[in-house]
């Protein structure tokens, strides 16, 4: 953290994935007049993808981030199965939902113990040098440490037999997968996604008793300060119910009511994108009701994607476990939508525990090791969109290429950049609250990266595009903080 006459820099924010800097403006009394995050890295995945043969897109776009790469393995898949208008067989598509339940399951875990709970468990206001995962397990105890590594270490193992790699899947074929499960590895598995429910149920129960049972905490995330009132957007299955690989797209209002269902290849009517001059990531906004700036309420184009805004989006979950927790968290925050920004962390231990009860479910139906796992395609290939539910939120991968399947044109709109207004104004509005009269400290500081920590941003991810939309701008500033020229290219 540094600051210079009237303005506190943030850089690097801490325990998210990829780079960026918080910078905050004072007025003359030291209150914030400004805050925003801003993106300096520049990924050109996009432009990578023009020229290349489309079946490669499920192995070359995992690499825009090592955290969430079965994400764009996995969008990437469907992007290619509707390319070339093939669809998986029964066998080949369970076996990429297992797959990627138990990716969300383990990435939900990560984030939950090692970037977002230390701000609960350890405390918000404690020592930046405890907030992390050794200040956690300090708190809880090494056996429960060990029991977080244990589970995230077998649901991993699934990930790797069947994916091939842990890090860069390279299962998914357009028609459906390059592996099957045999029934000795299916029998094994099942007990690990027994293990898994527990877990996560163990997981919701620290989250009880550090968070729901501390009234301090509790009304830290009912504040105004953590409390923004958008529109939400989730993946829903034929029931509304959330659904992380496969549905309709639904947007309800700020007041919970429907806005619009589509299917994922109408995107494009629905949503748009905004530039700014001092950052290289986008603003995606609903096209409808148009950009009306950095602000919330029902008359803003601004909309929310990840676990909250898929549980405020949906009409329930789809296991009855996690269905009992989304009764229970709408229970005691006072009905639905809930628009507490620091309750993201709650519904990301409910959705880990539907993708646990999944796992199971998947598990335990033997047409899962039918060898007949893929459909091989026949079509010319054109054009596809292939949506799934990143844990950071709605995922859209868009494809066209020529008769030889050579990409002609790719759009990724990813889940960060679907909330990268909505992080803007979490944080300004956390900024303002509890910087005051020029007084600073760390702890205050986090309090302001507690804004964003909660969405679980991939800003590798977010930075993904080449093209000239967001030029270079310097920006040169008197000893008083005076703009006094700006340069662009």
């Amino acid at each position: 953290m540094t600051t210079r006459g009237k303005k506190i820099t943030i850089d690097p924010i801490t325990r998210l994935e990829g780079h960026g800097k918080i910078e905050i403006f004072l007025d003359d009394k030291g209150d914030v007049h400004r805050a925003i995050l801003q993106i300096p890295e520049l990924r050109g995945f996009e432009q990578f993808a023009v020229g290349r043969p489309v079946e490669e897109m499920p192995r070359i776009t995992p690499r825009i981030c090592g955290v969430c790469p079965t994400a764009h393995h996995m969008a990437a898949t469907k992007t290619v199965d509707a390319v070339f208008h093939v669809e998986p067989t029964p066998a080949g598509r369970m076996i990429r939902e297992l797959i990627y339940n138990t990716f969300m399951f383990e990435d939900h875990t990560l984030h939950f113990f090692f970037l977002g709970g230390p701000d609960f468990v350890v405390g918000p206001t404690a020592p930046k040098g405890e907030r992390n995962i050794l200040g956690v397990i300090g708190k809880v105890g090494l056996e429960i440490g060990g029991r977080v590594i244990k589970a995230r270490r077998e649901t991993r193992d699934i990930i790797n037999h069947l994916g091939g790699k842990i890090i860069h899947p390279v299962c998914g074929l357009p028609g459906g997968v390059s592996k099957g499960l045999d029934e000795e590895h299916r029998l094994k598995f099942l007990e690990v996604a027994k293990n898994t429910v527990e877990f996560a149920q163990f997981a919701l129960t620290i989250f009880d008793d550090v968070v729901l049972k501390n009234k301090q905490y509790v009304d830290l995330v009912l504040s105004d300060a953590f409390t923004i009132k958008t529109h939400y957007m989730g993946l829903v299955d034929e029931k509304n119910r959330v659904n992380f690989y496969d549905g309709d797209l639904r947007v309800v209002t700020p007041e919970g009511k429907e806005f619009v269902k589509f299917k994922p290849d109408r995107y494009l009517d629905v949503i748009a994108e905004h530039v700014e001059p001092w950052t290289y990531i986008k603003f995606p906004f609903l096209k409808k009701i148009g950009w009306k700036g950095f602000q919330d309420g029902p008359d803003s184009g601004v909309f929310r994607v990840a676990p909250l805004a898929r549980l405020n989006a949906s009409d329930g979950m789809a296991t009855p476990r996690a269905q009992a927790e989304y009764e229970k968290m709408y229970s005691v925050l006072g009905g639905k939508p809930v628009h507490n920004t620091l309750a993201f962390h709650w519904a990301r231990l409910i959705e880990a525990l539907q993708a646990a009860e999944a796992m199971v479910g998947l598990l335990e139906d033997k047409a899962i090791t039918d060898p007949n796992i893929r459909n091989i395609p026949t079509a010319v290939p054109d054009e596809g969109v292939g949506i799934v539910e990143a844990p950071r939120g709605v995922l859209i991968h868009h494809y066209k290429t020529d008769p030889r399947g050579i990409v002609t044109e790719a759009n990724l709109i990813v889940a960060t950049v679907n909330n990268a207004a909505a992080i803007n104004m979490s944080i300004e509005k956390a900024a303002r609250a509890f910087i005051k009269g020029g007084k600073i400290d760390d702890g205050l500081l986090n309090m302001a990266e507690m804004g964003f920590r909660p969405y679980d941003p991939c800003h590798a991810c977010g930075t993904h595009a080449l093209g000239g939309e967001a030029p270079l701008v310097v920006d040169v500033f008197d000893k008083d903080g005076n703009l006094v020229r700006r340069l662009t290219r």
